[in-house]
């Protein structure tokens, strides 16, 4: 056993393992850089003139809100997840009907997911950027739709 050990250690070479664990250190400070940008990012929950607080609902009745970017696409209001913690959208997909504050106003709304043609104008109107992605981890976006209710 020991001889195949030794064998397999010759055939990798010592300086595949020292870029194996360059790699492998790279890889581990950028996740760390990751959880901590979305953990800031949940944590601060920015708000300003572009911002929301959507109000989801889990199923025993429990409210929930989340500061997030308005999106306006022509009359249209969208969100999107743009994070990889995202429970308020499972939450909004479970239970659609959703309380949005806007400007200090409250309304209620509908929640529908966003898909083909819709999906990728929206994407395309509201580009996050190649740094955003970077910061976030590349997590796959996905938007709603919040339609008004009366």
């Amino acid at each position: 056993m020991r001889i195949r050990v030794c064998l397999f250690e010759a055939s990798i070479g010592g300086s595949q393992v020292k870029y194996g664990k360059r790699i492998a250190i790279a890889l581990c400070v950028y996740i760390g850089i990751v959880v901590a940008f979305e953990s800031l990012i949940g944590f601060f929950q920015p708000a300003g003139g572009d911002t929301l607080v959507i109000t989801t609902r889990d199923d025993d009745g429990s409210t929930h809100d989340r500061v997030l970017s308005r999106l306006q696409s022509g009359d249209q209001i969208y969100v999107a997840a743009n994070h990889w913690p995202r429970a308020w959208y499972r939450l909004a997909l479970k239970n659609p009907k959703v309380e949005l504050t806007i400007d200090g106003k409250k309304g209620t709304y509908v929640a529908v997911p966003v898909t083909g043609a819709e999906h990728d104008r929206i994407g395309a109107e509201h580009d996050t950027g190649v740094v955003f992605r970077v910061l976030t981890g590349f997590p796959p976006r996905y938007f709603l739709r919040l339609d008004p209710r009366p």
